[in-house]
């Protein structure tokens, strides 16, 4: 490597160009490509504790955030990416092996189950960290995986391999050897307990909240899920930007639409919503006007799913004074007020629905 260094201190540009044309030093060409390479890796590969050092504090604050466990965060990026090491960690910032699907940014293109597949490109890894938050947390696929207990790292490993993340046959039980050879459930007790470092990528998440959000306002916590109350003035696209939050997941975490005016004092979720409601709030009594979406907004439950352990359509609303189930299905069919056919319609009678 000292002959190669002197041969380019001593080369001027002019010189090397007409060095690497002749073809008489073809030999010498490959020989100093092949240094060079050598020399520029210099054995410096990105170790797994480096590599755990390095983004333990982005993961945790990702859990904080969304509710991924920091150590299966920690597990798929040494195992994605080789400790940082990978062609797509090296060229796309790319850590979890996430492929373009609807992609709309950057690409990168490697080798994987087919030739040249796409993959995303991010401008560092934070961007990539963040992704994969966004990108577990906003597919139906994964949904379950949130109703875990948030430190069941091998309820989320097996979660993950069922729903298809990854098509190797062992990739459960890969992450739950990372994972615990290196002891990185330690990192989601952290979480857990309150005890965020806020040491993270600096110029990016320097001096966080503890609660691993940008912004100064209360964030609360309902039936597990990181939430805030709308201020005069707020809307999904300002609260997005000061959260640093994905351009969707506002949207999708609430049930809103595009164009929707919100009220102050509102709940914004910035988790996704449970299957179910907390231990104890088995049954909400409807008070005179009350919407699903309210009460689904109230509790922290999934409206799809309130729906469901109800026996509705999407898009009915209850009756004033009757029960909602917010935990399970309810046995006997929805009792509606419905006209019929053989009755004018001012005049109502019960009937059930199957």
């Amino acid at each position: 490597m000292i002959a190669i260094s002197l041969f380019l201190d001593h080369c001027e540009k002019t010189q090397l160009r007409e060095i690497l044309l002749k073809k008489k030093n073809i030999w010498l060409v490959l020989l100093l490509f092949a240094g060079l390479s050598l020399f520029g890796q210099g054995g410096k590969k990105m170790t797994r504790e480096a590599y755990v050092k390095t983004y333990s504090d982005l993961a945790m604050k990702e859990m904080a955030r969304v509710g991924i466990p920091a150590s299966i965060t920690l597990a798929q990026g040494c195992l994605e990416s080789g400790n940082g090491n990978s062609t797509l960690a090296v060229k796309g910032n790319n850590h979890f092996g996430i492929k373009c699907h609807d992609w709309t940014g950057k690409k990168v293109y490697h080798d994987d189950d087919k030739k040249n597949e796409c993959f995303r490109s991010y401008r560092s890894a934070y961007d990539s960290y963040k992704d994969h938050s966004a990108f577990l947390s906003t597919r139906g696929r994964y949904a379950s995986l949130f109703e875990l207990n948030p430190h069941d790292y091998r309820g989320w490993a097996k979660g993950l391999k069922k729903a298809g993340y990854a098509t190797a046959n062992n990739y459960a039980a890969l992450l739950v050897k990372i994972i615990e050879e290196n002891e990185l459930f330690r990192y989601d007790l952290q979480v857990l307990e309150g005890d965020l470092a806020g040491n993270f990528e600096k110029g990016e998440e320097a001096k966080k909240p503890s609660h691993g959000y940008p912004t100064t306002r209360e964030v609360l916590l309902n039936n597990k899920i990181e939430y805030v109350l709308t201020l005069a003035g707020d809307t999904p696209e300002s609260l997005r930007d000061e959260l640093d939050l994905y351009k969707n997941e506002l949207f999708k975490y609430n049930d809103l639409y595009q164009g929707i005016k919100l009220k102050a004092g509102q709940i914004i979720y910035l988790q996704p919503k449970r299957r179910k409601a907390a231990v104890g709030n088995e049954l909400h009594k409807v008070e005179d006007g009350q919407t699903m979406y309210e009460i689904s907004q109230k509790y922290g439950v999934k409206l799809k799913h309130l729906y469901r352990y109800n026996r509705m359509m999407e898009g009915e609303q209850p009756i004033e004074g009757s029960d909602v189930y917010l935990r399970k299905k309810k046995r006997e069919p929805l009792l509606k007020l419905e006209p019929t056919e053989e009755q004018p319609e001012e005049e109502m009678k019960f009937k059930f629905d199957g």
